[in-house]
């Protein structure tokens, strides 16, 4: 006879709420677009104020400055394990009032992609900041880094995605993505020095041609050290610490020269240092290493493919197409070399070769997503490829597109132009007050409606258009 004693109805329910709870994670929505229309709030209170509406001034000023921050704090991007969730006022009335969903099951994922933005640069060190994107079903959730929220969020969903749906940055972020203090204190441990110290070597590398791996027989005893100083350099590179994460490479190299995926990442942080540092001699140096890993690589389908979109990421499209085409060689069931392909002869103009490469990635995509994701594109490009007037539109709708981007930063420019001349007229000349008003409001209303334009734009004419509708 058992000895435990059974949970109570209202224990168990504790249990499960507290084990429901641990399942969530959540992170901010990025607040830029409340921070747009405050800006917008705030300029036409400014010019209540002008107009000597005080109150009226008054009110909007505080109800904006008041519910805004409160509706931007609540908006959240919820993950309970199996699906995305919007939160949030916003967001969840917009939803109704559009008839559109604000949840994504994970196993609709179709494409996560991740950017790096040098948020500042000190020393050695640059701090990045990464926006992901995770996009399905017309859906796309969108975060940013920022503290231990991101990290969790990258840490429990891109494991669940299908490797073939992430970009190179969002495969590196699942795999190598670590708190910056504890990177620290490892690179503190493998004695790697700090980024002023290895600054001189830094300037070494720029006057010569002497970073080079060394050949080292004992390398197969060394490769668990290689292996842990691999990691490392990465974790190093994606915290910002580029000069350490350089060192940490050098040494595993030492260790294991012929090691192609670690000359791979070694070109990437490579590359990193040379964008940072604005140096084209470091600039080739990386593409040097990365020729390197694509020869060592051989057979390696997934380092060709991976390797192929680095290259096209840097804008060398010839070696992109190269990869690919070693990659796909290799392996003909390689679904990312096939997507590779399909961008390459989209980027060339040849369609016919996109609308081929695009059904054998559906022919090879391993889940249901990337099955729909495929089908899509190789239907949108059918359509282009035997209705001109289709195509017409498309590259109407995407020349439009250019053009308001353009535009929008012309009345930017004029906006911020306006106030100084709005100040300045208020000490000397109620003529040059005028002007900066009207040029402000105007360039401003003429943003804002450019914005929103943009965003109607931004998506594809639906290939089910008549062109009698």
């Amino acid at each position: 006879m058992s000895d435990s004693i059974p949970a109570k109805p209202a224990e168990a329910s504790v249990i499960k709420a507290a084990t429901s709870a641990e399942r969530l994670i959540s992170i901010r929505v990025s607040p830029n677009n409340y921070f747009i229309v405050l800006f917008l709030i705030t300029f036409l209170t400014g010019f209540l104020v002008y107009l000597e509406k005080d109150y009226i001034a008054f009110a909007l000023f505080a109800a904006s400055w008041i519910i805004f921050p409160i509706l931007a704090w609540n908006d959240r991007i919820v993950f309970d394990g199996k699906r995305l969730t919007r939160t949030g006022i916003l967001p969840g009335f917009w939803a109704r009032f559009n008839s559109t969903k604000y949840r994504l099951r994970i196993n609709d994922v179709e494409q996560v992609e991740s950017q790096a933005l040098r948020a500042l640069k000190r020393g050695g060190n640059v701090f990045y900041r990464y926006r992901t994107s995770l996009q399905g079903k017309g859906l796309k959730f969108a975060f940013a880094s920022g503290g231990e929220d991101y990290r969790r969020m990258i840490h429990r969903i891109l494991p669940l995605v299908s490797e073939n749906a992430l970009d190179n940055r969002s495969i590196e972020l699942r795999d190598y993505l670590a708190e910056p203090k504890e990177t620290l204190m490892k690179a503190a441990f493998a004695h790697i020095p700090s980024a002023d110290v290895l600054e001189s070597s830094f300037n070494k590398l720029q006057k010569t041609d002497k970073f080079r791996p060394k050949s080292n027989q004992n390398a197969e005893a060394e490769a668990e050290k290689a292996d842990y100083l691999h990691i490392l350099g990465n974790e190093l590179r994606l915290s910002g610490y580029l000069l350490q994460g350089l060192e940490a490479f050098r040494r595993a190299l030492v260790l294991n020269p012929q090691d192609a995926r670690l000359i791979f990442d070694f070109a990437r942080c490579l590359h990193s240092l040379a964008s940072s540092e604005k140096s084209e001699r470091l600039k080739r140096k990386s593409f040097a290493a990365l020729r390197l890993a694509e020869k060592r690589a051989d057979t390696d389908g997934e380092l060709l493919a991976r390797l192929g979109e680095t290259y096209f990421q840097y804008g060398d499209w010839r070696r992109a197409s190269v990869a690919f085409n070693k990659a796909f060689e290799t392996a003909k069931t390689n679904f990312r070399a096939a997507r590779g392909l399909a961008e390459i002869a989209l980027r060339e103009g040849k369609i016919g070769y996109v609308i081929l490469h695009f059904t054998n990635a559906n022919s090879l995509a391993e889940t249901s997503a990337l099955r729909r994701w495929t089908q899509n594109e190789n239907d949108y490009f059918s359509r282009l490829h035997s209705d001109e007037d289709y195509m017409e539109m498309e590259i109407s709708r995407v020349s439009l597109l250019g053009g308001l981007e353009k535009s929008k930063k012309t009345c930017l420019k004029i906006a911020f132009f306006s106030f100084p001349l709005i100040v300045i007229g208020l000490i000397f000349d109620e003529l040059l007050t005028n002007l900066g008003w009207t040029m402000g409001g105007v360039s401003l209303v003429l943003w804002a409606g450019l914005m929103f334009g943009q965003r109607m734009l931004a998506t594809r004419i639906p290939m089910d258009f008549d062109d009698e509708n």
